[in-house]
């Protein structure tokens, strides 16, 4: 995990990063290596790619956030990067594999409330997602919609959000 880590800090070879995220992304399924990873500081290396210009290095950074933010201590970590998370979902292509795995991500962000504000901005890009999306996304959109719609707090910014 170590040399994985220091390996995407050392190339600029998009295929050697995808090839590198995806070994850490499958890692991250067994929970002793999401903290191995987090402790190596991993966790700052791979959002650092989420700014990547190549579209595929950023989808599989979210995609191995996502499998990292299975962990309570990596969402402490992990929750810097909501917002360029939510960038990221509004400037992908309607439907892409990066838009649905920066929805995963969030998904799982917004399961507790500590991070719901954070996505506040976001609100009007998530209602027309649902309404523009395919099937697939308008699913995982409503995910991250029921969970925002489980805090109070966050009633107000649901129903005023401008579509």
């Amino acid at each position: 995990l170590q040399k994985l880590i220091h390996l995407l800090q050392a190339t600029d070879d998009p295929l050697i990063q995808e090839q590198a995220l995806i070994t850490l992304s499958n890692s991250a399924a067994f929970s002793v290596n999401q903290d191995i990873i987090r402790n190596l500081d991993g966790l700052s290396v791979i959002g650092g790619m989420l700014s990547d210009c190549v579209p595929r290095v950023t989808e599989k950074a979210l995609n191995a956030l996502n499998n990292l933010s299975m962990n309570i201590k990596n969402q402490e970590e992990i929750q810097a990067y909501i917002t360029q998370v939510c960038r990221n979902v509004e400037s992908a292509p309607l439907n892409s594999d990066l838009q649905l795995a920066g929805l995963r991500l969030l998904t799982n962000m917004s399961v507790t409330n500590d991070y719901h504000h954070k996505m506040i901005n976001s609100i009007p890009c998530f209602l027309c997602l649902l309404s523009e999306g395919t099937e697939r996304t308008q699913i995982q959109v409503l995910k991250v919609l029921v969970n925002l719609s489980a805090n109070p707090a966050m009633t107000r910014h649901l129903l005023r959000a401008q579509v």
